[in-house]
């Protein structure tokens, strides 16, 4: 298999607000980031979109990663792509995601490149919910039980 590539793409649930401030902020506090995980960044850009939301993109010799701030749904839709056999985009975002706070978030990794046959192109998807999340979703679920069977002696 000749991997020429990885990339990893990101959507961040719930995010903190306060993230969504200070758009050149933002875009400062990830350029910080990327070069403490020793990534030269040759260019960096942001915009406000006209749906409101925000585009920074950073390009680096490795490769890129784009980050899609959407402030009123608390939603953050990233992806890194790395020009590196052997690249870890997981661990670059591993900050952005502690940055962001997000309390679900879903990561799917590709492998990108010559892969020979096709079930070695699926790519792997991980969701993760945030701890306090997960409790909400079973209290919630162990209440509706109890309703519905008091609701059933009635």
């Amino acid at each position: 298999m000749s991997i020429i590539a990885r990339h990893i793409t990101v959507d961040m649930y719930k995010c903190k607000t306060t993230c969504f401030d200070d758009m050149h902020a933002l875009q400062n506090t990830i350029k910080t980031m990327l070069q403490e995980s020793d990534l030269e960044i040759l260019s960096s850009s942001s915009q406000m979109m006209t749906d409101e939301h925000i585009a920074i993109v950073l390009l680096f010799n490795e490769g890129h990663i784009t980050v899609h701030a959407f402030p009123d749904l608390q939603y953050v839709s990233a992806d890194a792509f790395l020009c590196e056999e052997d690249a870890a985009p997981e661990q670059v975002f591993s900050s952005i995601k502690k940055l962001f706070k997000p309390e679900k978030t879903k990561t799917t990794i590709l492998k990108r490149g010559d892969f020979g046959t096709n079930t070695d192109m699926k790519p792997k998807t991980k969701t993760k919910v945030a701890p306090l999340r997960r409790i909400h979703n079973t209290g919630s679920k162990v209440i509706n039980m109890l309703k519905n069977k008091d609701d059933n002696k009635n």
